[in-house]
């Protein structure tokens, strides 16, 4: 195992990542000595007369400085104290006893057609609800949600059943993020975090009209669209990781709209399975080719 040192904008306190996560869902602030009863190793650190601060979190331990010294003439001894430390067995971090067993769970990720979309799939249900998630400050029914868009490459976040497609920022490639991603999320939820509250579930407008006690209210034809869209299309999205939402049906246009979520939305052939794929179902099916579908995402 080895240790990468990595400076911060404070020049008093340097990080030291691990190949892989340390601590879980967690994050732990050691000020002395007396507090390190759940790390041994921030323990035998404190021991270092210049380390005044210890932060655990993640895949990395950041250490605070006393003034002292300066970290170009001791930050190489440090990264190798904690390699030997750890190749000799010592403990970074000490679960509590008393906490509850984790259950085991897999996820795996699976691409999407959406190059910017990757597809989390989890070996339990996660909701009841397709949830879709454009900021930090919509997600109050998935505390879930809420952390991965503590990761600065997360752009949008869409659940449903038993997967998250997450949809990222250009900055990133995935080759540099998807180990992050999953191990996060497959930790969190063996740790008893809670993915969706479906208690606090806000019903959107966009998504009334699928409801059952909106159905009957409808037109025929949109009934029979939406019937076609839950058995026929919903689906063969859901594999790829997103959804389709009725939105509304003109007659006199022969319009169609619907909204897409999840992978689907920004896709790049979104507008070809629009067109060639749902559209020429829809016309098929209803025997009506003046049916045009278009897709309203905001």
């Amino acid at each position: 195992m080895k240790i990468t040192i990595k400076e911060t904008q404070n020049p008093a306190i340097i990080k030291f990542e691990f190949p892989d996560f340390i601590a879980y869902n967690q994050n732990f602030e050691f000020k002395n000595i007396d507090e390190t009863k759940n790390s041994p190793l921030a323990q035998q650190l404190f021991y270092l007369p210049f380390v005044k601060t210890i932060y655990i979190s993640g895949n990395f331990i950041a250490i605070e400085r006393f003034s002292i010294v300066e970290w170009d003439d001791v930050k190489e001894e440090v990264a190798q104290q904690i390699e030997d430390f750890v190749a000799n067995g010592g403990k970074i971090i000490v679960e509590d006893e008393n906490k509850p067993k984790k259950a085991a769970i897999n996820v795996y990720g699976e691409t999407t057609p959406n190059p910017a979309t990757l597809k989390f799939v989890v070996s339990r249900m996660l909701t009841k609800t397709a949830l879709e998630f454009k900021n930090i400050d919509e997600t109050a029914a998935s505390p879930l949600a809420k952390e991965l868009f503590k990761f600065p490459y997360v752009k949008e976040i869409f659940i449903d059943e038993n997967y998250i497609s997450v949809s990222k920022f250009e900055v990133t490639s995935w080759e540099e993020i998807t180990l992050e991603l999953r191990t996060f999320i497959k930790q969190y939820i063996e740790n008893g975090g809670t993915v969706v509250e479906e208690s606090l579930i806000v019903d959107q407008p966009k998504q009334e009209k699928q409801q059952i006690k909106d159905f009957d209210n409808l037109d025929v034809t949109s009934q029979q669209i939406i019937n076609i869209l839950e058995e026929y299309v919903k689906p063969a999205v859901a594999a790829d990781g997103g959804n389709i939402l009725f939105d509304s049906y003109d007659e006199k246009e022969k319009l169609v709209k619907v909204i897409l979520q999840g992978s689907c939305n920004g896709c790049p052939s979104s507008t070809f399975t629009l067109k060639n794929g749902i559209e020429n179902m829809l016309k098929s099916m209803l025997n009506d080719d003046k049916i045009v579908v278009e897709a309203i995402n905001p």
